[in-house]
């Protein structure tokens, strides 16, 4: 199995056959009698669309890539030297002989109105301002990683979407609109939440404190933000040996389902007038 070195190579990952009908999929995870029965399951189905998407999920270690109608994903090896113009040039070999209209691209940092706004973390730099469009030769729309999980894995309701993985993903979905958050790096203790419930808080505090950590980071955004359940995701939750109360295991495979469906969402609005820069507090607009 071929590996890439700096953007070159790629593996194919067979998976089971991929289901578009999230809710029924999703059900396996509550046990018998424990499904909440505040949620309209069937509110958001994943539904035909006249155009075939693309989903890509970037992450820190890997590229994973599904077209719509496909049954296996495929992969490439990404890691801290990989630009955005690699990853351009990665998925459109990997994709060669599948048919697809848009892309959707999951993008591992803050993004603003389709934009990423701010450089990943553990990959090269090069990803703001890059023309994706251009590179890919497909419309794009870019939503942070965490929401287009949240996205996918949205079932009714008012969702909060917590990925415990190398920090702390956050995104909230509400009636069908998802707005990714940054409440990992909200103060929380004598740190941040993603300092106690993130890769560094499970290495410092051990599993046991750090599953307590995260059932009382639960409680807490929960009791701020009421959401009707929580969904944990992010590759740390299987470190868990129960979940907390209202929660209910993601799937990575849901990156996915939110890729297709960002396509069924609005545009985004248009930028302001002016820099489109945060106005500090107290500041009237002109």
């Amino acid at each position: 199995m071929a590996r890439r070195e700096n953007g070159t190579g790629s593996e194919h990952k067979q998976r089971k056959p991929f289901h578009t009908n999230a809710a029924s999929r999703c059900l396996s995870h509550f046990p018998a009698g424990a499904r909440p029965a505040s949620l309209n399951l069937w509110a958001v189905p994943v539904a035909e669309s006249a155009m075939n998407v693309l989903a890509v999920d970037v992450g820190g270690t890997h590229v994973k890539i599904l077209a719509a109608g496909q049954d296996a994903e495929r992969k490439f090896v990404s890691g801290p030297t990989m630009t955005a113009e690699q990853m351009a040039a990665g998925v459109l070999k990997l994709a060669e002989g599948w048919d697809y209209d848009v892309v959707s691209i999951g993008y591992p940092g803050p993004v603003l109105r389709g934009r990423p706004i701010a450089e990943p973390h553990n990959l090269a730099a090069g990803w703001v301002g890059f023309d994706y469009e251009k590179a890919l030769g497909r419309p794009v729309r870019i939503l942070n990683d965490a929401a287009m999980q949240a996205l996918g894995s949205y079932e009714g309701g008012k969702m909060l979407f917590l990925g415990l993985g190398t920090g702390l993903g956050s995104a909230i979905v509400v009636e069908g609109i998802v707005e990714p958050m940054e409440l990992g790096h909200l103060p929380y203790r004598r740190r941040t939440y993603e300092d106690y419930v993130g890769l560094r808080g499970l290495k410092r505090l051990g599993k046991k404190k750090w599953r307590r950590c995260v059932t009382d980071v639960v409680a807490k955004l929960s009791a701020a933000l009421l959401p009707d359940y929580v969904v944990l995701g992010g590759g740390n939750v299987k470190k868990l040996k129960e979940l907390p109360p209202n929660c209910r295991l993601g799937d990575n495979a849901n990156a996915f389902i939110g890729g297709f469906r960002a396509w069924e969402q609005s545009p985004p609005p248009p930028r302001p007038a002016g820099d489109g820069q945060p106005q500090p507090i107290g500041a009237r607009a002109s």
